[in-house]
This record gives C-alpha cells, sequence and structure tokens, in this order.
C-alpha cells in the first residue's frame, strides 16, 4: 500500500496511509501515516470497536487535509486491548508442541499451490 500512496501521489492524489507496520510504511517514505500500534490486519482498531474506528478515520481524514509538510507520522491515541498489555509479547509466537503440525501443515500448502500454478499452466 505504501508504494501504491507515493505513486498516487506523483500523479497529483492526495494519500494517508493508517497501519501498524511503522519501521515498513515510514521506510517507503509515505507523505502521511496514521500510526495504530495495533496487530497487523486491524489498523483500524478492534472489531466491532465503530467508536475506535470512526475516530481513526477522522484522524487520517483531518490528516489528509491539514498535514502541514511531508512525511507526517501522527499516532493514533488507542491501545489495542487496555486490559491485555500482554498480547504483544503473544502475537504470532508459535508453541512449540505445535511447530512440527504447522511445519507440516506449509508444506502441504506449498504443495497444493505448486499443483494448481502447474494445472494453469498446462
Amino acid at each position: 500500500m505504501s508504494l501504491v500512496a507515493r505513486h498516487l501521489e506523483a500523479n497529483g492524489i492526495p494519500t494517508v496511509i493508517v497501519g501498524s507496520a511503522r519501521d515498513v510504511v515510514e521506510h517507503c517514505s509515505v507523505p502521511r501515516f496514521v500510526f495504530t500500534d495495533f496487530p497487523l490486519g486491524n489498523p483500524c482498531g478492534l472489531p466491532w470497536d465503530r467508536a475506535m474506528q470512526r475516530a481513526i478515520v477522522a484522524q487520517a481524514l483531518d490528516l489528509l487535509e491539514g498535514a502541514g509538510r511531508p512525511r507526517i507520522t501522527v499516532r493514533a491515541p488507542f491501545t489495542w486491548k487496555a486490559d491485555d498489555p500482554g498480547w504483544r509479547a503473544r502475537y504470532g509466537r508459535v508453541d512449540p508442541a505445535e511447530r512440527e503440525r504447522l511445519l507440516a501443515a506449509g508444506r502441504e500448502r506449498r504443495e497444493r499451490q505448486a499443483e494448481a500454478s502447474a494445472l494453469k499452466k498446462s
């Protein structure tokens, strides 16, 4: 998305990115970025929390309208599940007991994808 935003900006279309991967987005030099310190895939907030989602979208629109300089990052004023401060330590963690099962599932998925790709080519 960051590279798409840069392309659109280069062609006169203003953009704002809302996201969680701050290092990646800022490295791509997007003009405007609302950083949400949430798990990937949840840039606009908690599922079903419409008030939070609306506030983040409003913040993005305000930034789009009023950014006074390029490459500006603002941080959304929300915390992911305030009652669960340990979510980051668990995010993406693989239980050692599940490692082999997950590795096997990944191999099977790659094999299915390779077979599907081969069928498309024939």
